[in-house]
């Protein structure tokens, strides 16, 4: 990259990634044992030690083109290294957050980022919303105090209460508003990790296969050296399926998922795999954090307890709700439904667009990026001098 191309570099900047989880960065003095150390940095993807410099040098501009915070998974060895106790690991997480907030155009995930009282405010507000649309009176058939056709207290009769045909076309509004959301600031982040990139479409196409694998399996995870990478993977898939498989059922399949009749049957089973998942993986995340028993779980941000705090409770009140239809007690029934989903919808609204959801789309993205650089530009490389195909690169 030429000189004239860099950015100025910000001198505050430093100081504004404190409010990301970055508050280690100033003890780095480059020595590069984090970047030696790494098993999954190389010639091509450096890191950590160069997120480290650009964020010292406040180069706002390189660190938005470089996927290198996302192909970091954070082991932890470079933090065990550190002869300055920096934390390069946790300064990766923080370099996450903040790139997060700069995809999103809406200026949410900043102040969620930067303020837990943004981030609990917004949650309340929304849980607020799906309280209040359960319990004022409206004309909808919908609720606890709707004026008509209200839901009988003798039996359990949730179709009723939370009319599958309302409450169908509101997920599915909701999905594709959320879809929408994530896309974009994904575009938002494509755009900056190709930026004074020229390279021909067909590498584009020929690493396709690797966004498809990485987003569904993260399987770059188990490249780590680390003894917890193994575990820490398996974890995260079984989290991310269950997480997969409610929201499908939820979303796509909720006709045949709230149903009156309680006895087994195929979306019934697949919620309960679900459930179970959920529980186990979010409980077991939560006393790590609490033990911090590993080098990841050392510290931790609002937005990394929210994370399986959201989804432990989510997974709670489906259970509560699910013993309480089954023992056919209404009241109990209605009223837990309302508690689930004024955590679920919450969940879903802020931290799959703005929060730490983004994620699972976000890490995918920037290995494929990465895989398509390296393909064009080894394959530039290996070119003939005067061929016409090398690839133009800033």
């Amino acid at each position: 990259m030429s000189e004239r191309n860099l950015a100025k570099p910000d001198q505050k900047f430093i100081n504004y990634m404190e409010h990301f989880g970055g508050e280690s960065f100033k003890k780095c003095f480059q020595c590069a044992t984090c970047t030696a150390v790494c098993s999954l940095s190389n010639s091509e993807n450096s890191f950590p030690r160069k997120q480290m410099l650009l964020a010292q040098w406040g180069m706002k501009k390189e660190l938005l083109e470089d996927p290198g915070p996302w192909l970091c998974f954070y082991c932890g060895d470079c933090s065990k290294r550190c002869p300055r106790q920096a934390d390069p690991g946790e300064s990766m997480m923080a370099a996450r957050r903040y790139l997060t907030s700069q995809y999103d155009w809406t200026g949410i995930s900043r102040l969620m980022y930067r303020s837990v009282y943004w981030e609990a405010g917004v949650l309340a507000a929304v849980a607020a919303a799906v309280v209040l649309m359960f319990t004022m009176p409206h004309d909808f058939g919908f609720g606890l105090l709707s004026r008509s056709g209200s839901a009988p207290l003798s039996t359990v009769m949730l179709q009723m209460f939370a009319p599958v045909g309302i409450v169908d076309v509101g997920d599915r509004i909701m999905a594709a508003g959320l879809g929408l959301l994530l896309i974009s600031n994904a575009a938002r982040m494509f755009v900056g990790l190709t930026s004074g990139e020229s390279i021909p479409l067909r590498y584009y196409f020929s690493q396709l296969p690797q966004f498809v694998i990485q987003g569904l399996t993260q399987k770059r995870w188990n490249e780590c050296a680390s003894g917890d990478a193994k575990l820490n993977w398996i974890r995260h898939l079984l989290l991310v399926s269950g997480y997969a498989i409610m929201f499908t059922l939820v979303v796509v399949f909720l006709p045949w998922f709230q149903v009156n009749n309680t006895s087994v049957q195929w979306t019934s089973t697949l919620g309960y795999y679900a459930t179970a998942v959920l529980l186990t993986a979010t409980a077991w995340i939560i006393v790590d954090r609490m033990k911090q028993r590993t080098e990841m779980h050392k510290f931790s941000h609002f937005s990394d307890w929210l994370f399986p705090i959201l989804l432990l409770l989510a997974a709670l009140t489906g259970i509560l709700l699910h013993i309480f239809r089954v023992m056919d007690l209404p009241m109990p029934t209605y009223v837990m439904y309302m508690i689930h989903m004024a955590i679920v919808v919450p969940m879903l609204v802020v931290e799959v667009p703005f929060g730490k959801w983004g994620h699972l789309l976000y890490r995918p993205l920037a290995i494929y990026v990465a895989s398509v650089k390296s393909k064009a530009h080894n394959e530039s490389a290996a070119q003939p001098v005067g061929s016409g195909r090398a690839v133009a690169s800033a």
